[in-house]
């Protein structure tokens, strides 16, 4: 039988192992991002998946993701997400199995304040990490 071409309709399925997630993208302070599904690994060409990992006591640093929608999903123990509304610091306080939206170029950072490591699945509307990290506050001054 002869191989057929691939075209949108017949495009093969991608299977990512988890012991072969890839911790080749952007790395914030006290945050280990892992690479699942991108262009890089799947050729995705929209969307951007990846798990981080947050140590006890540590916390990500002050970012934002450029212009990518980011979708969080909390896995295990109890992350923090912290950003600035209204000249004040806000911190939202999800427990496993919620979920967070961060909207596109939103300042932000992630804590872990517990006692065991947090684990969250990430989607992105972007097939890149994008992570850019900000000097200073939150909050203006």
């Amino acid at each position: 039988m002869a191989e057929q071409a691939h075209d949108a309709w017949h495009a093969p399925l991608r299977h990512v192992p988890a012991a072969e997630l890839s911790g080749d993208t952007a790395q914030g302070g006290g945050m280990r991002r892992l690479e699942a599904v991108s262009g890089k690994t799947v050729g995705a060409a929209r969307v951007w998946m990846g798990q981080a990992h947050v140590s006890p006591g540590m916390n990500s640093g002050n970012h934002h993701h450029g212009d990518s929608e980011t979708g969080i999903y909390v896995v295990s123990g109890h992350p923090v997400f912290v950003f600035g509304q209204d000249g004040e610091e806000v911190r939202l306080t999800p427990e496993p199995g919620d979920y967070v939206f961060v909207p596109p170029w939103t300042p932000h950072r992630e804590e872990n304040p517990g006692e065991e490591a947090a684990v969250v699945v990430l989607a992105r509307s972007s097939q890149e990490a994008i992570v850019v990290n900000l000097p200073g506050g939150l909050v203006a001054d």
